[in-house]
C-alpha cells in the first residue's frame, strides 16, 4: 500500500489523506450506476414480468423486440432523427464556434451565452415552446420538426466543445495560409479543421446521443408513424411493464456508453 503515501497532487497531499474522498466518490458512483446495471440482468429474464434476479435466463425479450414491427419502426425513427440532428447541429455549431472565435465583434461573448442558453433552460420549457410553434407551422409528428427541435438541444454542446478546441489553436496558422492566397474557406478546411477534427467528431457523436436519448420533447411533438423509441417506451410503461422495456433499455445503455467512450477516446486523442 505504498501508493497511499505518494503525493496525489502538486500540493503534497497524499493519496492516504484523500482516501475518504475516494471512498465517498466510489459510493456515489455505485449509487448512480447500480440502478442502471440492474436493468441488464432483468432483460435476460424468462419471466412474463420484471424480476431481479431472474430465476430463469432467456433472450426471448430481445427476440420479441427485434421481431416487433412497432418497436423496429420506433427504433428506425430514433436513429434517423439522431443522424439528421447530428448532420444539422454539427456543421452549424462548428461554424458558430469558429465565427465567434475568429471575429472581433463587440458582442461575441453575449452571443455565445445566447447560443448555449438551451443548456440552461429546463427541457420541459423548451418542449412547451416548440410544441406551441409547431402547432402553428403544422410540424407536429414530423421528422423535420423532431430534427429541428433536437438540434436546439444539440447545437450548444457542439459550440461548447469546438470552442474549447479552438482556444488551444493558433489562428496565425490559418492567417499564413490566407496570406499565401488561400481563401478563408479553403484555409479553414485545410489548416484549421484537421487540427480540431477530434473535437468535431466528439461533438457530432454527442449530438447524435442527445437526440437518440431525448424523451421530453419527443413526448410533445412526435407520434404516429414518427414516434421515437424513447416515446414508445414511455407509453408502453403506462400500459404494462414487461421485460421488453428492460431489453430495449439495455441496448440503449450499450449504445450510449459506447458513444460516450468513443467521444472520450477521440477527445483525448486530439489533445
Amino acid at each position: 500500500m505504498g501508493w497511499l503515501s505518494n503525493p496525489a497532487s502538486e500540493t503534497q497531499v497524499t493519496h492516504g489523506q484523500r482516501l475518504w474522498l475516494y471512498v465517498l466518490c466510489g459510493i456515489i458512483m455505485i449509487l448512480l450506476v447500480a440502478p442502471t446495471l440492474i436493468v441488464i440482468p432483468m432483460s435476460f429474464s424468462d419471466s412474463q414480468y420484471l424480476e431481479f434476479p431472474p430465476r430463469q435466463w432467456s433472450t426471448r425479450w430481445y427476440e420479441f423486440y427485434f421481431q416487433s414491427d412497432r418497436w423496429m419502426s420506433a427504433t428506425y425513427t430514433s436513429i434517423k432523427a439522431a443522424t439528421l440532428t447530428m448532420l444539422v447541429a454539427t456543421p452549424m455549431g462548428v461554424m458558430a464556434a469558429y465565427g465567434l472565435y475568429s471575429s472581433n465583434i463587440r458582442f461575441a461573448r453575449s452571443t455565445y451565452v445566447l447560443l448555449i442558453t438551451p443548456l440552461m433552460i429546463p427541457v420541459i420549457l423548451v418542449a412547451i415552446g416548440v410544441f406551441y410553434v409547431y402547432v402553428k407551422l403544422k410540424l407536429v409528428n414530423t421528422i423535420l420538426g423532431l430534427v429541428l427541435a433536437h438540434s436546439i438541444l444539440a447545437l450548444p454542446l457542439v459550440i461548447v466543445i469546438v470552442s474549447s478546441a479552438l482556444k488551444s489553436y493558433d489562428m496565425n496558422q490559418e492567417m499564413v495560409a490566407r496570406s499565401l492566397g488561400a481563401s478563408r474557406f479553403k484555409a479553414f478546411m485545410v489548416i484549421t479543421l484537421p487540427q480540431i477534427r477530434f473535437s468535431v467528431i466528439s461533438s457530432a457523436l454527442l449530438a447524435f446521443l442527445t437526440s437518440f436519448d431525448e424523451v421530453i420533447i419527443a413526448m410533445f411533438i412526435s407520434g404516429g408513424d414518427n414516434s421515437t423509441l424513447t416515446r414508445s417506451m414511455f407509453n408502453a410503461l403506462r400500459d404494462q411493464i414487461d421485460p421488453t422495456i428492460a431489453s430495449i433499455s439495455t441496448i440503449m445503455i450499450v449504445i450510449s456508453t459506447s458513444i460516450l467512450i468513443l467521444a472520450q477516446v477521440l477527445g483525448n486523442s486530439g489533445k
